[in-house]
């Protein structure tokens, strides 16, 4: 991987291929890193730059700050893309990294193409989800491989604990590696990020929103109706939150199709 100095913290990240479409960003979400999209990255390297980018406090990159929100994180993805000389890209996000992605979108919109959430929202934490998020805080400072693996394990339907059980085991182990604090500092982050929707809605690009039939997190009914709402192209795959891992044929299959 490679590496970038970002407000003092090492920021890593890889890239793969070249092709005739703009660069593709994939950004991995709350307790992943950038190896999650190593099948995807195969597939989709042979037509375009994919730059797959470790964010802040994951995976190899180091932390920045006590709270890792939004704006900082799509801050550390810019500096990379800088470094590259990239200056026109498309974006795809999962989960937290679809926050990043819509928080690119804020700041940029200019130079991006088209942005897909999978398994993300625009919409901001509920007063319930922020005390959740509150609890889980405090829950990692006594235990933090406690709380890692119930969060990762929550975020799968029942069929895909079964089936995939060793390659969940394996993200469990990747995400215990994660300070603390970096666990605490995206709990933080994701707790008080905004509303993303009028974002969304002016985004005159191509816009994507993959969702997950039985996504415990995100209900797929509700996602549709936001998606509708800002004009996304919208697509539901099978099983749970983590669709990279449980539909990633068919992910892929989605993703050529970005511009």
């Amino acid at each position: 991987m490679r590496e970038i100095t970002f407000k003092g913290a090492k920021i890593f990240y890889s890239v793969h291929g070249k092709g005739k479409k703009v660069p593709l960003i994939l950004l991995h979400g709350f307790l992943e890193d950038s190896s999650i999209w190593d099948p995807i990255v195969k597939e989709l390297q042979n037509e375009r730059q994919v730059i797959c980018i470790d964010l802040p406090g994951h995976g190899k990159s180091e932390g920045i700050a006590g709270i890792h929100t939004m704006s900082l994180m799509a801050l550390a993805v810019r500096e990379v893309l800088t470094n590259l000389g990239i200056k026109e890209f498309s974006v795809a996000g999962h989960s937290m990294g679809g926050y990043v992605s819509l928080e690119l979108l804020k700041i940029f919109p200019m130079i991006i193409k088209s942005v897909m959430l999978i398994n993300s929202t625009p919409i901001e934490d509920t007063v319930e989800k922020q005390e959740i998020r509150d609890r889980s805080v405090k829950l990692v400072g006594k235990n933090k491989e406690a709380y890692i693996s119930m969060a990762i394990s929550n975020l799968y339907s029942e069929e895909s604990k079964e089936k995939l059980s060793s390659e969940i085991e394996n993200l469990k182990s990747r995400a215990v590696k994660m300070k603390t604090e970096n666990v605490q500092a995206a709990l933080n982050g994701m707790k008080i990020r905004t509303n993303y929707l009028e974002v969304l809605k002016r985004f005159s690009g191509q816009k994507i929103v993959v969702a997950g039939k039985e996504d415990p997190i995100l209900d797929v009914n509700e996602l549709q109706r936001v998606s509708e709402g800002c004009d996304c192209d919208f697509y539901i795959l099978k099983n749970g939150h983590n669709s990279y891992m449980e539909a990633p044929v068919e992910l892929t299959e989605k993703m050529h199709f970005i511009d």
